[in-house]
Formats: structure tokens, sequence, C-alpha cells
């Protein structure tokens, strides 16, 4: 019994043994002829082998973070499909392909380009390459005092195409505005009153309405003074037309205040009118001063509500010192009685 046991261990061990060395040999076999690496897919498609999948993987997403390195404005690439690795064994005379797969992800990839656009009230006028540049247009405008300094912005874009740059000093050049001329006196032929340089656009609204509508403005009085001609009278200093602001009366001199905040958009002498002033604000909505004796603000100027911009006068058609007061919105004119006195 003892023997037969022996025999089948002298056996057993002969068989691993034999297995064993099978093992090894064709482990040595499969080591000779093949080498561990991984197959690479983009989009289900098998485009080729690495080696090294993290150095590979590395190099594609400092592609998509920051694009190529020769490029500085590519902010980054937009690559919608990422390649799949499969560990698999590869004969050894196949050579991997990194730089092809890199290659074919690169031409999926879309780069977005990082650049700064300069507006002008709000409106994209030039393109320059770097934040640095952008500051420089901006500093250069307010150190040459130009009149559109303030309305001067800085817009960082991200697009698929880069815009044609210009330099910081020929945007400089492009975007200044001089400031406006100032307000020159000279003497009118009416006496006491002086007569004022026109400066900036006017339009000689005839429409008058009788409703009120919602102007969205809260107006304070320009002026406190006696009401001497109301809004829709017909007198003879107008030739009987009918009066389409409101008139009051005050010392000549007397301060005139802005009736609420915004541009002034025409300042200077204006017929019938004598020295006028016309305040833009907003939603279309302006306010007219006329007859004024001095005007304290030019085409341009961004008044506050409750500045000082001109002074009751008998300038142009006028009887005596008095305010003309008048309210439009698009063209059309309203009682501003209706808002304020």
């Amino acid at each position: 019994m003892l023997k037969k046991v022996m025999i089948h261990t002298k056996r057993s061990i002969k068989a691993i043994i034999l297995f064993t060395i099978s093992a090894f040999l064709i482990i040595g076999a499969i080591a000779f002829l093949y080498k561990p690496t991984y197959s690479v897919f983009l989009n289900g498609e098998e485009i080729g082998y690495t080696e090294n999948k993290s150095e590979l993987q590395n190099k594609i997403n400092n592609y998509i973070e920051k694009g190529e390195e020769e490029n500085q404005n590519v902010a980054f690439v937009q690559v919608d499909n990422l390649p799949k690795y499969q560990l698999c064994l590869l004969k050894r005379n196949i050579v991997p392909n990194d730089d092809e797969i890199f290659e074919k992800v690169k031409e999926q990839g879309i780069p977005y380009y990082r650049y700064y656009a300069i507006l002008d009230n709000n409106e994209e006028k030039a393109y320059v390459s770097s934040f640095e540049e952008a500051e420089q247009v901006v500093n250069g405008l307010k150190e040459k005092n130009s009149n559109n300094k303030d309305q001067i912005s800085i817009v960082e874009k991200y697009e698929e195409n880069l815009a044609e740059f210009a330099s910081a000093e020929d945007v400089i050049t492009k975007l200044y505005v001089a400031p406006p001329a100032p307000v020159v006196a000279v003497a009118s032929s009416k006496t006491g009153s002086t007569k004022y340089k026109s400066s900036g656009t006017y339009s000689n609204a005839s429409t008058i309405s009788t409703a009120k509508i919602d102007l969205g403005i809260s107006f304070i009085k320009p002026v406190s003074g006696i009401i001497s001609s109301r809004y829709g009278s017909s007198e003879s200093v107008r030739n009987y037309r009918t009066h389409g602001g409101l008139d009051i009366a005050a010392a000549s001199g007397t301060p005139i205040l802005a009736a609420a905040s915004g541009t002034v958009t025409y300042s200077g002498w204006m017929s019938g009118y004598g020295n006028f002033l016309i305040i833009t604000h907003a939603n279309g909505v302006q306010t007219c001063y006329g007859h004024c004796s001095k005007l304290y603000v030019s085409s341009g100027t961004s008044v506050s509500q409750g500045q000082k911009i001109a002074a009751v006068g008998s300038t142009g058609n006028s009887t005596g010192p008095h305010l003309h007061l008048e309210i439009r919105k698009n063209g059309v004119r309203y009682n501003p009685q209706g808002y304020i006195y």
C-alpha cells in the first residue's frame, strides 16, 4: 500500500514539474514574441496602439487645455470624443503610433481663441491680442481726454475664428474724439442778451399732444416762478401759433436746473427760442429750455438732476425774462404741467 502511494506521489511531482516547465516555456515564448500594450479606439474605431496610455492622455489633455504652443491666443480646444484604451498583447515587430493617434484627436478638435474687443458705447470697434493692450487703449484715451473716454469698455472674447488685431497705438488713434470746443459768447443784436455758439443736433418738433402718457421719467421744477403762458395757448408773439411749451416768469439771471439727469444734445442759439438747451433723457424723452440769458453746459455734457445748466433771460422772441420749458417724447410735445408744475 505504501509503495503504491509513493509511486503515485512521484508521478504527481513529475507532472507538476512538467506543467511548470511548460508554463514557463509558453510564457517565455509569448514574452519573446509579444509585448503588453494598449489598443486605442476613437469613435468606436481602432486607430492604433500605445505602450504608455498615461503619457499619451496627458499630451491630449494639455492640448485641450492650452492648444498649440505656437498660438498664444488659443484659450482651449473643444474635443467632443476622447480616445478609449484596451489592454492587449502586441507583436513586438509592430511599432506603437502615439503621434498618429494624437494627430487624429487633433483633427476633431475645435480651437477657441481668446482676445479682447474694445467697445465704444457698447459697439465693438477694434480688437487686441492681450488684456494689457486693452488697458493701454483705455488709459491712453483717458490721458488724451478723449470725449468718449467714459464710453470705452473691454470685453473678453472666446470665438472659433481669430479676429484681426490692431496695435494699442492704432486703436487709440482710431477711437480718439476731440473734446467739444468751449462755448464762445458773441454779442447779440438784441440789447442785454448773449448769443452762444451752437453745438449738437436739434429737431424742431411741431406735433403737439394734449394726452398725458407715462414717460417713465421723474422730474423736478427747473425754476420757481409764475406761469405766464400755458401750454396750448395762442399769442401774438408767436404769430398766433399754438404754444408748445410752458412759460415760467422769473427774474433775469435766476438759475435754471436740469429737470432730470441726461445728456445735453443741443446748446446754443436757436432762432425765436434765443439761447436754447435740449437735454435728452431715457425712453426718448427730452426737456427743452428757451430764452436763457446764459448757458452753462455744452453739447455732449452729461448732467445730473438739479444741476445748474442755464440762467433765466429774455433772448429770442420774448417780451420779458422767463423760461420757456418743453417736454418731448419721440418728437411729440406734451404739456409740462402734466408732469412738473
